[in-house]
């Protein structure tokens, strides 16, 4: 009895580690940013892009895990020359992916390395190809994001067969050999005085032409204000010679007016601390002084008279 109950143990065991097999063999596990083949007598029958465990056929089927996500690759410098016959130094760096993992691994056996040959290969061209196309200033002028767009869709187009997408070849780095680069900046110094110099000219053009144009505007203002202050003037003195037309058309009146502006102007003649008035007999303010204008102008109203005979003494 204890023979048999050993047996069964040993028969249980077996089968439970044989069941443990069997289960890793028929399971796989997908990580995040991987994508699982499953190849069937070297053959590839499906890939997996889901994250977590999934079933296969043990013994029959076999899976090769490959990332997918993003890669960044540093291409070494290269010396790339100009249409114009520049030499400049060319710093890469390449961020790729796999986008058709049956193509990568049909093609590269999915291997990285073999990958990344390949790109090396297809950007160094593509930054070959881009910057012999231009001319120093044109290159220089499309560092950036336009080079870089260049560079990246003409890569795309050489690596495409491999199932790697380049997601951007940019040049990190484009200088010029040590013995061009003295040259190369004192032209484009003189080039961007140049730029300068033509701001300049074209800021002092525009800025003569707005003072022309104020002085012009100044002008015509000043002139029309003359022009308005010309005619007020003008109909202030017909204004005033119809009040001294009305004022002289009736005798009374006349005689009323000269009578004002004489007493004017003798009250003006009077100012100071000197009194004393000088007359001719037969002047205006002698007859108001005597009395005999006074009398004629202003009716009841009566001035102290002055002795004409002394007035002639004085004189």
């Amino acid at each position: 009895m204890k023979k048999k109950t050993s047996f069964g143990k040993v028969i249980i065991i077996v089968i439970v580690f044989l069941l443990l097999i069997l289960a890793n063999n028929a399971l796989y596990h997908v990580n995040y940013n991987d994508a699982v083949i499953v190849k069937q007598f070297g053959k590839v029958v499906g890939v997996t892009y889901e994250p977590g465990l999934h079933v296969l056929i043990p013994f029959v089927q076999d899976t090769q895990s490959i990332y997918v996500g993003n890669r960044i690759y540093d291409i070494p410098q290269s010396d790339v020359i100009t249409r114009d016959k520049k030499s400049m130094i060319a710093d890469d760096y390449v961020i790729w992916s796999v986008t058709d993992v049956v193509k990568y691994y049909q093609t590269l056996g999915a291997v990285q390395a073999r990958a990344e040959e390949r790109i090396d290969a297809a950007v160094y061209n593509a930054t070959k190809n881009t910057i012999s196309s231009m001319t120093q200033d044109e290159v220089i002028a499309a560092r950036g994001i336009t080079l870089t767009d260049m560079i990246t869709k003409e890569s795309n187009t050489d690596i495409a067969g491999y199932g790697i997408t380049i997601r951007t070849a940019e040049i990190k780095a484009l200088d010029l050999p040590e013995d061009n680069k003295a040259p190369v900046y004192e032209r484009m110094i003189s080039e961007r005085g140049n730029i300068a110099a033509g701001y300049t000219a074209k800021g002092e053009a525009d800025a003569q032409k707005i003072r022309n144009e104020t002085d012009r505007e100044v002008t015509i203002t000043l002139a029309n204000a003359e022009k308005e202050a010309e005619t007020l003037q003008a109909e202030g003195e017909a204004e005033y010679m119809r009040i001294l037309s009305e004022a002289y058309n009736d005798a009374d009146k006349a005689d009323f007016y000269n009578f004002i502006r004489s007493l004017d102007a003798l009250k003006l003649s009077l100012t100071g601390s000197d009194k004393t008035l000088i007359l001719d007999k037969d002047s205006e303010l002698a007859k108001i002084l005597s009395g005999q204008a006074v009398e004629e102008a202003a009716g009841d109203i009566v001035f102290p008279a002055v002795n004409s005979q002394d007035a002639e003494e004085e004189e």
